[in-house]
């Protein structure tokens, strides 16, 4: 018989394995959500869109083949094939009625469930390419961007980081920009905003940067809306870092580091829309250019 302390020993070893298997879990999402990017964007380039039923069910066939083997559950295997499809659907901006991702809840909604359903706006993948090919890219509105007042842009500006940013606001992880100067520039916009941390807030002032993110409307929209990484988007020049370096880069891994689920839910859904919406609109416009 084991002594309680030698048991409690055990007790917190297996629990340690257990904390090393719950991080693999999440470094294999991480994974597989990169490999989704890439299946999004072969997907656009070759005309595909939306669910592949066939596909989803080759994948929950293979699944519940190994959960049978390893002795996992029909049931426990068939949730986390359902999460892990229904996030690759939520990063291509689908959205259908059969189940879907509950959005920073981590709950799947099925179609019997007696919750009234709300509506859902429109996605991107339902609309046509030919109309989103005749939308006005960002640059044919950019003289109308720039009509609208400086320090009402600012005023959105502020409060729409405040808003993303607020747990770092909180627990200090921003006082690296403590009297520093960050620059943001929207190149098709034609927008320009330095930023500061100043007095417990992010304000927007005139002085010029130490250092500066500079990319398109679309693609700044993908890195805030999570449909890109900064790094694919650095690596492919749709982003461009000038200025200090290391200013930018620890303002770059901030923003990757922070958990998606403490951004508001209905700024993360507009975030997410928009930029799927924004994402099908470019290559709308490719494909009518070429």
């Amino acid at each position: 018989m084991l002594s309680l302390p030698r048991e409690r020993w055990f007790l917190d070893r297996v629990r340690g394995a257990i904390d090393g298997v719950d991080d693999g879990l999440i470094l294999l999402l991480a994974a597989r959500r990169r490999l989704v990017r890439i299946v999004a964007w072969l997907k656009v380039r070759t005309g595909t869109t939306g669910r592949d039923p066939g596909r989803e069910q080759r994948v929950h066939a293979r699944a519940q083949t190994l959960a049978s083997r390893v002795g996992v559950p029909d049931t426990t295997a068939r949730t986390l094939v359902d999460l892990a499809i229904d996030d690759a659907c939520m990063q291509q901006g689908i959205v259908d009625d059969v189940h879907c991702l509950d959005i920073g809840q981590g709950r799947v909604r099925m179609s019997g469930s007696m919750i009234p359903r709300m509506p859902i706006p429109l996605a991107p993948s339902t609309l046509a390419p030919h109309v989103l090919r005749w939308m006005p890219p960002p640059r044919r509105v950019a003289p109308l961007v720039c009509a609208v007042p400086r320090r009402w842009k600012d005023a959105l500006l502020e409060k729409a980081m405040s808003r993303v940013l607020a747990v770092p606001l909180r627990d200090g992880s921003l006082d690296f920009m403590q009297g520093r100067r960050l620059g943001i520039e929207v190149s098709d916009l034609g927008l320009r905003w330095v930023l500061t941390w100043a007095d417990g807030y992010l304000r927007v002032i005139t002085d010029e940067p130490e250092a500066s993110v500079r990319g398109s409307a679309t693609d700044l929209l993908l890195l805030a809306g999570r449909l890109e990484d900064a790094d694919t988007l650095f690596f492919q020049r749709a982003l461009v870092l000038t200025g200090d370096t290391e200013l930018g880069l620890t303002a770059r891994n901030l923003l990757e580091r922070l958990p998606w689920e403490d951004v508001p839910l209905g700024l993360r859904i507009a975030l997410h829309r928009g930029a799927g919406f924004a994402r099908m609109a470019r290559e709308a416009h490719r494909e009518r250019s070429d």
